[in-house]
């Protein structure tokens, strides 16, 4: 059985720190499944390690939401011997492009390297379900909310995790004055960067 958060830890991908998370929540924790994924034979273990907990279902393309889940996707399409294709954000709408589609009554498999809150994989399930498609579930790598997601789908997840996700104005790091890193794809400015209230904490890439 793979040691997931073994194999995190030895690639330097379970990193502690202050961070700003892709969900505009803080945090003491942060996971970078690119530096997993970046072992095509890790990626394949991990993958094969999903197949498993999917087995009997029938999948006809496994749909993942850029950045952090194209890799993921394309290797779960790899074990599972389905397209594998990936969601990104157009105008802040996450959407299909460069020609990819699924038809109605396909059968979908969303994949996500890392859910906090689940709100891109939840996007991309409601983009899948106004396409028509039937989603059968969502394939996380690693699942933040120790079991607690609520995306109104079945998802299954090879490792699970609770550590500590503040508001900005809840974050002690912040209160500490302690600078926040943003390693996410997503570089979208939440809400209340937007309106200058920053409070003590401030960004390394200022």
């Amino acid at each position: 059985m793979l040691n997931i958060e073994k194999i995190f830890q030895d690639k330097g991908a379970l990193q502690s720190g202050h961070f700003l998370l892709t969900s505009g929540l803080h945090s003491d924790t942060y996971l970078q499944c690119a530096l997993v994924l970046q072992y095509p034979q890790l990626a394949q273990e991990l993958a094969a390690a999903m197949a498993a907990k999917l087995a009997g279902q029938k999948i006809d393309v496994v749909v993942g939401p850029a950045m952090g889940g194209v890799t993921w996707a394309y290797q779960l399409g790899l074990t599972l011997g389905c397209r594998a294709i990936f969601a990104e954000r157009s105008e802040d709408v996450m959407t299909l492009r460069r020609g990819f589609s699924v038809a109605p009554g396909e059968r979908v498999l969303v994949a996500e390297d890392v859910a906090t809150t689940g709100g891109s994989t939840h996007e991309v399930v409601c983009l899948m379900k106004g396409s028509g498609a039937v989603v059968v579930g969502v394939a996380l790598i690693v699942d933040r909310t120790a079991g607690a997601l609520n995306i109104g789908v079945p998802y299954h997840s090879l490792y699970q995790l609770n550590p500590q996700t503040w508001s900005r104005e809840d974050c002690p790091l912040c209160r500490a004055n302690q600078p926040f890193d943003r390693p996410g794809s997503n570089k979208k400015v939440p809400t209340w960067e937007k309106s200058g209230n920053k409070g003590s904490g401030t960004s390394k890439e200022e």
